[in-house]
């Protein structure tokens, strides 16, 4: 076995419609992925609107474990949340109901969670469409949807805030992902828009704290149809991943300085039919212990 660096990447995602729960893929490179246990989803998704998890977003936390929260449904009002140690026992699933007070929610979609440090307290963020809600974009995203983002904050995973807008940058928005980056936030997020003009893009907004507001400093930097980005800092370089819909692959760009990018996606190497996840760094130590898992070999 070759030598690991002593922080590598995993990429957690689904497949199909999300019916066997979240997967799991490895780099030591940013841009080669090997799927862990035979690319066989980690828990089975049991709780929810749907009872499928799409979308997942695990967080390595600060109490040294790992939580992931997830779509539970196309329709609903509540996210997927699980915990684990080791990232292949889960426990405590739980439907949260982040938008059980407001009746005319229509979804909730790729929710995220990030640790705010300043605050001590987890960030869990999310696109809705709510009926008769923001009406100078109602008929812009072409299907009926309307979304925009909105959150809830928690310290313990039992009591939560009452769920806000959290970010509103005049249009259809979805697919918000978060990363902290030299002392401000940056978020990249997908412009929903079809009409009158297609955009199905990604921009990039920041901020100086992850409670915001957020600005938008970038034109769009990737193809149109794109959907699901992930970021991560990679080395030298902002990495930004995202799922190639109407393609079945996955992209990626690559950046110094967030405003020169670099088309990669023909050096990126992801698991077959991988959808919609998330990138994260762990240690060499999870990476191995995930790789001697041997449950069901």
């Amino acid at each position: 076995m070759f030598r690991r660096p002593d922080t590598v990447l995993l990429f957690d995602y689904f497949r199909g419609n999300g019916e066997d729960g979240m997967h799991l893929a490895w780099s030591v490179d940013g841009l080669n992925f090997t799927p862990l246990n035979n690319d066989q989803g980690y828990f089975k998704p049991e709780v929810g609107s749907q009872k499928i998890m799409r979308d997942p977003c695990v967080l390595p936390c600060p109490d040294g474990e790992f939580r992931v929260v997830w779509t539970t449904g196309w329709q609903g009002r509540d996210i997927g949340y699980a915990r684990s140690k080791d990232l292949i026992h889960w426990q405590d699933q739980t439907a949260i109901p982040v938008m059980g007070d407001e009746p005319k929610a229509q979804n909730c979609w790729a929710p995220e969670l990030v640790w705010d440090e300043a605050h001590q307290q987890y960030i869990i963020f999310w696109a809705t469409t709510i009926e008769d809600r923001f009406p100078e974009t109602k008929d812009a995203g072409g299907n009926g949807n309307n979304h925009r983002i909105y959150c809830t904050r928690t310290r313990d995973f039992k009591t939560f805030s009452k769920t806000e807008l959290f970010f509103d940058p005049g249009f259809e928005v979805i697919d918000a992902t978060m990363l902290a980056d030299d002392g401000h936030w940056l978020m990249f997020f997908k412009d929903e828009t079809a009409l009158p003009k297609p955009m199905k893009h990604i921009l990039i907004a920041q901020s100086e704290s992850p409670q915001g507001p957020f600005e938008i400093i970038s034109n769009a930097f990737t193809p149109h149809w794109v959907e699901g980005p992930t970021v991560t800092k990679w080395e030298n370089d902002y990495i930004c991943y995202f799922d190639m819909y109407r393609a079945h692959k996955y992209g990626a760009m690559r950046s110094k300085d967030l405003k020169s990018w670099q088309d990669v996606t023909d050096q990126l190497h992801m698991p077959p039919a991988a959808k919609h996840g998330t990138v994260f760094k762990v240690s060499k130590d999870v990476l191995l212990n995930l790789l001697n898992d041997r449950r069901d070999k």
